[in-house]
């Protein structure tokens, strides 16, 4: 509503301003620098084109005999004639069905196990259940399964189970030693610090190896540790050792009232590390926890070098089949795709939780 008696200024109106347009070259190079950005760009694509004429164009997909791949191309006919022995190594083709079903068993445990809401002791239980259940598969020698020894297990169930195991094994470890390393106890302190500092100061392969070769001597008389028990043991070591750090980063984020008033309130030590600490803990280093993870994916492919026949190990036996002309390009390319797809997997689902802590943060 106007005042009475007011006085309004009147402003005439102004045509837009005019945007002058830019060249087709200034739009499409832009500055100096986005000009040699694109450059570059355009020649890492000219560069890489011949790599897509051998993988796709080019490429054998059925042949009628292994010397068809001789001329030129890559050879992924052989993937399709040796994917079992990359998928499941020295597995007796009979018996394979267990192994299929262990990597479909892994694959529906982690999908039920992506939502927080089940995070619970119920869903540990369930894993626990779930593990037995795959390792009598893979082993059998009960409930009329034949039995097949560690030495003969290989490919894709390996490495899932030693990625799966190590992890889940490493996790609490890595809880207790972070808890450790902040413990105001001198004793228990040194201990954590200097267990961290030491399998992080050694290389995963010489871990490795002390598991596989020193580790059976160091053990009592009439004692044993198959080989691939060994080498989960020397994985889950090496993964606690690095989850502690991360975890203990977390735990050094948290508002150390939130303690003192748990404490005020007569919680218990571990009801109060359990229900409030963890918790916030993770939340605040779920990046480098998956990255973490990612990580020892990864490195399940050099068990090799002590002799366990994981999906790299059944790869690289597949590719001295003298039938076929050196196909190991092709072999080594579908174990990475495979690599690629958990890691990017994992990668995602880091990513989903991030976004749901931060609009859980902010809503």
């Amino acid at each position: 509503m106007n005042a009475p008696g007011a006085v309004y200024n009147y402003i005439e109106p102004q045509l837009p301003p005019h945007i002058a347009r830019k060249p087709l070259l200034k739009i499409v190079f832009g500055d100096f620098l986005s000009a040699t950005l694109t450059i570059v760009a355009i020649a890492i694509i000219l560069s890489i084109l011949p790599v897509l004429n051998w993988a796709l164009i080019n490429a054998h997909w059925n042949v009628a005999s292994p010397a068809e791949c001789q001329d030129g191309g890559a050879c992924w006919a052989f993937i399709r004639a040796k994917a079992r022995l990359i998928m499941f190594g020295l597995y007796p083709p009979g018996e394979q069905w267990r192994a299929v079903a262990v990597i479909l068993l892994i694959l529906a445990m982690i999908l039920a196990s992506l939502s927080p809401r089940l995070w619970n002791a119920k869903l540990l239980a369930v894993w626990a259940t779930a593990i037995g259940v795959m390792l009598i598969l893979m082993g059998g020698g009960i409930a009329g399964l034949r039995f097949v020894p560690t030495s003969k297990w290989g490919g894709l169930p390996v490495t899932l189970l030693l990625a799966v195991l190590s992890l889940g094994l490493a996790f609490p470890l890595a809880v207790l030693l972070a808890l450790g390393r902040r413990s105001p106890l001198p004793v228990i302190r040194s201990i954590s610090v200097a267990v961290i500092e030491l399998v992080r100061g050694l290389p995963l392969v010489g871990l490795l190896f002390v598991a596989a070769i020193l580790l059976p001597l160091l053990l009592p008389a009439g004692w044993t540790i198959d080989k691939l028990g060994r080498t989960l043991a020397a994985l889950t070591i090496f993964a606690a050792a690095y989850l502690a750090e991360v975890i203990r980063g977390g735990l050094q984020g948290l508002d150390d009232g939130q303690i003192e008033a748990a404490e005020a309130l007569g919680i218990p030590y571990w009801k109060m590390i359990w229900h409030i600490v963890l918790p916030q803990a993770i939340q605040n280093v779920i990046p480098p926890l998956t990255n973490t993870a990612i990580v020892m994916v990864k490195n399940t492919s050099l068990v090799l070098i002590v002799g366990v026949f994981d999906m790299l190990s059944a790869a690289r036996s597949a590719t001295t089949d003298p039938a076929w002309p050196a196909p190991s390009t092709e072999a080594y390319m579908f174990v990475a795709l495979i690599y690629f797809l958990i890691c990017f997997g994992i990668s995602l689902y880091s990513r989903h939780l991030e976004l749901k802590v931060s609009a859980r943060a902010h809503g």
